[in-house]
């Protein structure tokens, strides 16, 4: 970290109020977080058009157990990838939605051969929706990390062939045995990470659901699973993983993005670093301090977590030009998620490069 240039949480806590209205990280005048239901088409576009990159679609080969139950109206969101994406699309001011495959997806999958022929099935269903409408939609490859050989070739069809923008996984992998899980920080994942670096495009860590055998602080608490706690806890658990391996020092010009304004971390990484710096015995195996990692290897969205003082944290803790524009749609909507971010107290300079810029610069568009 570059002590002269980030501003840190003990900064922050030193800086009156009046120091961040001057330094454009918070508007004089705040807003609550939901701007209100009278806004007019025109308040959300009177920006330039945003960029949304956390993006579910579901398709035949993998509905029977995705994450989309819903009734007939959320299926019908889920699987269109037309003109009512489109629609839904002008309704939040986004003029570009890069689409993914919704979870747990491919990930689910424990037979190998199977996972690499639905992943490749995925792909190609996304890439002839894509043509259909490609100024709106851009996509990221589904990827069969059971077999990473197989999910190394995967991405590099669908960035040079497809036109995809990266890649988004759903958390860890099952293999062999239901039960197995793999996390992509173990040594048959180094290969696949090389093969990213060179292709130089976004890994999106998107989460999923510990599995049943794995969920003991659940149990009679059902509620806690899922988006509600349990996608936040396994996801920030293997971007811990992947920081604390060593993994951004073998390659280090790997670029990870983490959902819903960095799924804790960017509030926990203080402690973090200083817990293990004092008191912990069994020491990461990395090089540098995690903080280090989560600010020059990780982007983070703003999906599906609308909470102004929350997003001020982050990029008083990673930079605003970390942070990138999204909403998870169609578990969230797409209105809703613009009425917060268009009227969101931080600076429009801010606003402009979330909405919209770092998304350009880190995806070529």
């Amino acid at each position: 970290m570059k002590q002269d240039t980030q501003i840190t949480r003990r900064g922050f806590m030193q800086l009156s109020s009046g120091a961040l209205v001057a330094g454009g990280i918070l508007n004089a005048s705040s807003k609550s977080d939901f701007a209100r239901s009278t806004l007019t088409r025109s308040d959300t576009a009177s920006s330039p058009g945003k960029i949304a990159l956390e993006e579910h679609f579901d398709f035949a080969g993998t509905e029977k157990s995705s994450y989309a139950f819903g009734g007939p109206e959320f299926q019908g969101q889920i699987k269109d990838l037309g003109s009512g994406r489109i629609a839904e699309m002008d309704r939040g001011g986004i003029e570009v939605c890069i689409v993914s495959l919704v979870g747990p997806g491919i990930q689910a999958i424990p037979n190998s051969n199977q996972a690499v022929e639905v992943a490749r099935r995925a792909n190609d269903h996304l890439a002839e929706s894509i043509a259909r409408n490609p100024k709106r939609l851009k996509g990221f490859a589904a990827l069969a990390l059971q077999d990473p050989n197989a999910a190394a070739q995967e991405l590099t069809r669908g960035t040079k062939e497809l036109g995809f923008c990266g890649a988004l996984v759903n958390g860890f992998t099952q293999i062999g045995d239901a039960g197995a899980t793999m996390f992509y920080d173990m040594p048959q994942y180094r290969d696949f990470w090389a093969t990213v670096q060179q292709l130089d495009v976004p890994f999106y860590l998107h989460p999923r659901s510990a599995l049943a055998a794995q969920q003991p602080a659940y149990q009679g608490h059902a509620w806690l699973t899922g988006s509600i706690w349990g996608f936040t806890a396994e996801t920030s658990i293997h971007a811990l993983r992947l920081m604390g391996s060593g993994l951004f020092d073998d390659y280090p010009k790997l670029k990870i993005i983490l959902g819903h304004l960095g799924e804790g971390l960017p509030c926990s990484i203080w402690r973090i670093d200083n817990r293990i710096s004092r008191t912990l015995q069994d020491r990461p195996k990395a090089k540098h301090t995690i903080g280090h990692y989560l600010r020059e290897n990780f982007y983070i969205t703003t999906s599906g977590n609308f909470r102004t003082q929350t997003l001020t944290e982050v990029m008083l803790e990673v930079g605003p030009d970390r942070i990138l524009y999204s909403v998870d749609y169609p578990f969230e909507d797409m209105r809703l998620a613009a009425e917060w971010f268009d009227h969101a107290a931080i600076s429009d300079a801010d606003r402009l490069k979330i909405g919209r810029t770092n998304a350009q610069q880190l995806f070529r568009l």
